[in-house]
């Protein structure tokens, strides 16, 4: 991400979203799913949303909100909503069992002073899922960063006019830590394939001793079996994708896709959208340098740096 995104260095309260309001931190894939699950029963019965909360004496905004994860249900809401559709006492279990789950707060709640809510989802849906595609053309991605290159970027240095106070950036270097850990060297990794641009190499964030030690780092990231790294060629003939994107991708949950615009970032669950940054990415993997020809360009890139 680049700054100003959930992923980058400056806070940022200009996420958006699109569909599901992903931007809430209490949204996650779960909830989504348990508001997809009650939406299935409704329509299992015929019933029209109205027609179902009008039975049931509640407000048609409030079984939507329920359905489409702006609203979490209480356990009564839920028991009345199974009862209504005619369901039995073991969908009913299950569906309670997802609520106490969707309710489960991560590691990252305990730093929300620190972090905006479009970063809180960030981590969220990221925790959750079993593979991220990510493209960067201006910085390292933020799960292959080093501390000291996390920390310039926190601190806006390469943003003078964007400032955060030196206990926020403490955390969010210590979240930016936590995630690469988590993630990539947890006992159920997930699977990242990244590409960003060469010049993410050749820009100075932090001082030369700052880029050797990232770009070391980048490369024993790059050695685990689950990391797939790319690099776009500045001297690739075919354009880049503007603006940086990630695709969440998940066991048992829609895909969603964050990505910026001139506008800011916003969040959605489109299966066009998803589709289509799924097609671009394949596509920035196929132009961009191989795995050995990107291992072999940071290593020139970082010899340079030592001289």
């Amino acid at each position: 991400m680049q700054d100003g995104s959930p992923d980058g260095s400056p806070q940022s309260s200009s996420s958006r979203t699109e569909g599901t309001r992903m931007a809430d931190k209490t949204v996650t894939p779960r909830r989504q799913r348990l508001g997809q699950l009650l939406r299935s029963l409704r329509e299992a019965t015929g019933k029209s949303g109205t027609q179902a909360a009008v039975e049931l004496g509640w407000s048609a905004a409030k079984l939507s909100r329920i359905e489409t994860a702006l609203t979490l249900p209480s356990e009564d809401d839920i028991a009345a909503l199974i009862d209504h559709y005619g369901s039995d006492d073991v969908l009913l279990q299950e569906v309670l069992d997802l609520r106490r789950a969707a309710t489960q707060k991560g590691w990252w709640e305990k730093y929300s002073d620190s972090l905006d809510q479009g970063y809180i989802a960030f981590i969220g849906l990221e925790a959750e899922a079993t593979e991220i595609c990510n493209w960067e053309p201006m910085v390292f991605p933020g799960l292959l960063q080093t501390s000291a290159y996390a920390r310039f970027m926190a601190a806006g240095t390469i943003h003078p006019m964007v400032k955060i106070p030196p206990a926020f950036v403490r955390d969010r270097v210590e979240v930016r830590m936590r995630r690469q850990q988590t993630l990539l060297y947890g006992s159920d990794p997930l699977r990242l394939r990244v590409i960003f641009d060469e010049s993410v190499l050749k820009r100075e964030v932090g001082g030369p001793e700052v880029m050797v030690e990232q770009l070391q780092h980048v490369l024993e990231l790059a050695s685990l079996p689950h990391v797939e790294l790319r690099i776009n060629a500045l001297k690739t003939q075919a354009p880049a994708p503007w603006g940086s994107f990630v695709h969440f991708k998940f066991r048992n949950f829609p895909d969603v896709v964050y990505q910026e615009d001139d506008e800011g970032g916003r969040f959605s669950s489109d299966p066009k959208r998803a589709f289509s940054v799924e097609r671009i990415f394949e596509w920035s993997m196929d132009v961009a340098l191989d795995g050995p020809a990107s291992e072999r360009l940071i290593r020139e890139t970082m010899a340079q740096w030592q001289t």
